[in-house]
């Protein structure tokens, strides 16, 4: 009987979750994978076997207002269901913060949890959720290893220049740093342009994963050295409903004057800025490039324009660039957005290539032959990543007893 590794990647309002195979010489081969959203609201479960099996399509027993405890016992129920007597090497959570003490993915013990918990304020959308996700796992099986992932890894090793804002000394030595997210996604994705392309891949580059989060990465060699993102999921892009980056003077007059509180301020930044906010109309950039009201095409300008200003700023850490890669939900699937960015980006070297980057053509390489530099569109694989840590860990740790 071959071992499984499932991986659960939880956000605010939705559960990515995927299940994967290990051969005798150690390779993943993806099972089945799919998606709750809506959790909370109109929650539905969408999932398929690696074959094109549709394994659930629909609501969950628990009803449309499920959370995620409800969700994370419906997919596994599914997947027991469909894949009768796995054997399980591992289970592979995506944790958004592991801050200054969990610089690498590691093996969930009490001690890592109770840490996980005294991080939650760092990111109380995500963190609670992928507690939840790792407690109800444990309980389902108690004896296979539980690997926790850290979205924060990939960025440590800045040292003090990389991490610090200017803050009093005191204030970095207690953890206020610059973190920086989405590190599963870069690491995937530096992975992946290493093997399409060495050399682009050895030098400069500069990847955006675009999606109702989004951030941009700066790497040299595949490691990083900037990005967009710093102490919270707040910072640098505007998002779906995220603002990005904003003077810290409209926060203190908000309190100030406009009687805000941290948990009214809270809702502002996190859930009504960004691309809702700015359009009034959605977060959802398909609804805004579907819209005909002037007020979607200015929200789209502007997360155009903010990205082509972040690219600049990373070019200026790198000392220029050799290629750009757009990942992501929108990165990989708005032909709009790449054309809008990359036509401000010339000054660069990227040359762009209208036809190539086109839905009709959906190349993967949409820069013209011969520029300067490279630009890219590489699907990113959150899941695979986990996995491939997990299954790593597990490998490598001493041998458990399962428990009957």
């Amino acid at each position: 009987m071959s071992e499984h590794i499932i991986t659960f990647n939880a956000g605010s309002s939705s559960i990515k979750f995927a299940l994967f195979s290990v051969d005798a010489e150690g390779r993943l081969r993806r099972a089945a994978a799919g998606q709750v959203d809506g959790l909370g609201s109109n929650a539905r479960l969408a999932a398929k076997a690696a074959d094109g099996r549709v394994l659930h399509d629909g609501g969950l027993p628990a009803g449309p207002a499920c959370g995620h405890g409800d969700a994370l016992a419906a997919i596994l129920a599914l997947i027991q269901a469909a894949f009768p007597q796995l054997r399980f090497a591992a289970i592979g959570h995506r944790i958004v913060h592991g801050a200054a003490r969990h610089s690498a993915s590691t093996l969930i013990d009490d001690a890592v949890l109770a840490s996980l918990h005294t991080l939650v304020p760092l990111a109380p959308l995500h963190l609670p959720n992928n507690i939840v996700g790792v407690e109800v796992t444990r309980r389902a099986f108690p004896g296979v290893p539980q690997v926790a992932c850290f979205d924060t890894a990939f960025h440590r090793g800045g040292g003090f220049l990389g991490e610090a804002y200017a803050l009093p000394r005191d204030y970095f030595e207690a953890g206020i740093r610059r973190y920086g997210f989405h590190g599963l996604s870069y690491e995937y994705v530096a992975g992946r342009l290493a093997e399409l392309s060495p050399r682009e891949a050895a030098g400069r580059v500069i990847v955006a994963h675009l999606g109702n989060g989004a951030s941009m990465c700066a790497l040299r060699g595949g490691r990083s050295i900037d990005t967009t993102m710093g102490f919270s999921a707040l910072d640098g892009l505007p998002m779906g409903t995220r603002c990005g980056a904003i003077d810290p003077g409209v926060l203190l007059h908000l309190l100030q004057t406009h009687g805000y509180d941290a948990a009214r301020l809270s809702d502002l930044l996190y859930k009504e800025s960004g691309l809702k906010g700015l359009s009034g109309i959605s977060h959802d950039l398909r609804a805004l490039e579907a819209s005909e009201d002037a007020h979607a095409s200015e929200a789209i300008t502007y997360f155009c324009a903010r990205i082509r200003r972040e690219a600049g700023a990373l070019a200026a850490s790198l000392g220029g660039i050799d290629a750009l890669v757009f990942t992501g939900g929108i990165g990989e699937n708005s032909a709009r957005v790449r054309a809008a960015v990359l036509g401000g980006l010339d000054w660069l070297g990227i040359r762009f290539d209208p036809e190539a980057a086109s839905e009709e053509r959906g190349d993967r390489v949409i820069s013209a032959p011969g520029s300067p530099a490279s630009a890219w569109v590489i699907a990113t694989d959150e899941e695979a990543m986990i996995a491939r840590h997990a299954l790593g860990l597990v490998r490598a740790a001493p041998p458990r007893v399962q428990a009957a």
